[in-house]
Order: structure tokens, then C-alpha cells, then sequence
């Protein structure tokens, strides 16, 4: 799941940003709310977590911008601001969710994924092409047809899928998917063709000596 922290208090949301990594989710921060427009351009997020109280623009107006240009991406708002009064106006402008700092990590990262159920985002399902990839089950479907991967092309197209969008590297998918066992880039290249047999066309990028990086909705 792609999440986008939008927090000017870059301590939490540096901590936030790298819990919620170590749990296998990708994730970027904004900590300028002068470069949210800009940053927007870039791709496509699952969830935005939003502060209310940021330096240079109200939280309330970008909750709205957000909502206007972007209904299909849930919003998160993560704030100081306890008050019943708070609360009603951002589930008006199209809040999903609410939550009062300090908070849980924890917490947190349970509400995130509940809403991203609710939204259909690929933390529990993800289509490419006639491709059904159900993460919770560790399943692939292909023309409605079960496909069976070994466990290491699973885990090969998982880590490819939560950072989706972004070239993953060699090592890191060695790490991965092998831990300390002493494995070479021609294992991960065998993997990718295997993986490659079910795919779409094109759907996992080679960056030649880089890595690899899963593209499409």
C-alpha cells in the first residue's frame, strides 16, 4: 500500500513514516505544505495521513482540495485537535477517518488497513491487466483461473507489489526473500522470468544493473 504523510512535525512524522515501513508498507512524507501540489503529480497514493495544523496551509482546506480532485483516495486525519467541533467538519469535507495525537503506532496502522479494505486497496486486492493478485491470501488469478507460485516468486512479487511504482533493488529483494544466504542476482532474474510467464506485458520493469519495479492499477 502507497501511503502519503502529509506532517510538518518532521520527529513524528519521520517515526510514523518509519514504522509504518517497517511493516512492509511504502511510504512517503511531506513535512512542506508548499510542495503538496507539486508532490500530487507524482503518482498515485492508497491513503493520505493529513495533519489539520500545518505551517502555511489549513489542513481543512487541503482535506478539501484532496476530496475534490482526488474522491477515490482515502484521507486520514492525524491531529492535536480533540474537539467534537474538529471532528464534525473534517468527516463533512470527506474525512475517513479520525485520529488524536499521541496516538499508537499501532493503532494507527490497524485503522489505516481498515480503511483501505473498505476502499478496495491492494492491501487486500490488486488488478493487472486480467491479473487478480489477492495479498491476504497469497494467491494469484488469472482469467478467473487459481495460478500457483512457489513461496520464493511469492515473496518475490510481494515485495515488488508494496513498492510498486519504485524500483526495488537487487539486494533488497535478496534480503528479502533469502535473508544471510549467500544468493546472486542471476537467482532473482530466474524468479522475474517465472513471474513474468503470468504477468501482463511489460508489467515488471528491468533498470538494467538497478532492479526491478511492478507498474499498472
Amino acid at each position: 500500500m502507497r501511503i502519503l504523510i502529509i506532517e510538518d512535525d518532521l520527529v513524528l512524522g519521520s517515526s510514523v513514516r518509519d514504522y509504518l515501513k517497517s511493516e512492509g508498507e511504502n511510504v512517503s512524507l511531506i513535512t512542506d505544505d508548499r510542495k503538496i501540489d507539486r508532490f500530487f503529480n507524482f503518482g498515485h497514493y492508497d491513503i493520505v495521513l493529513l495533519d489539520l495544523m500545518l505551517k502555511m496551509k489549513k489542513g481543512e482546506s487541503i482535506l478539501s482540495q484532496l476530496k475534490k480532485n482526488n474522491p477515490e483516495i482515502p484521507v486520514m486525519i492525524i491531529t492535536a485537535k480533540e474537539g467534537i467541533e474538529s471532528k464534525e467538519e473534517c468527516f463533512k469535507k470527506g474525512a475517513d477517518d479520525y485520529i488524536v495525537k499521541p496516538f499508537d503506532p499501532r493503532e494507527l496502522l490497524l485503522r489505516v488497513r481498515s480503511v483501505s479494505k473498505r476502499y478496495g486497496c491492494p492491501a487486500d486486492r490488486m488488478e493487472i491487466g486480467d491479473l487478480c493478485i489477492d495479498v491476504s491470501g497469497e494467491t494469484i488469478f488469472k482469467n478467473g483461473c487459481e495460478v500457483k507460485l512457489t513461496k520464493r516468486e511469492w515473496d518475490i512479487l510481494y515485495i515488488l507489489l508494496i513498492n510498486r511504482g519504485n524500483v526495488v533493488s537487487f539486494e533488497k529483494i535478496i534480503n528479502y526473500v533469502w535473508g544471510d544466504k549467500p544468493v546472486g542476482t542471476e537467482s532473482v532474474r530466474t524468479y522475474i522470468r517465472h513471474l513474468r510467464q503470468y504477468l501482463p506485458e511489460d508489467a515488471i520493469r528491468t533498470y538494467k544493473g538497478r532492479g526491478y519495479m511492478l507498474v499498472g492499477q
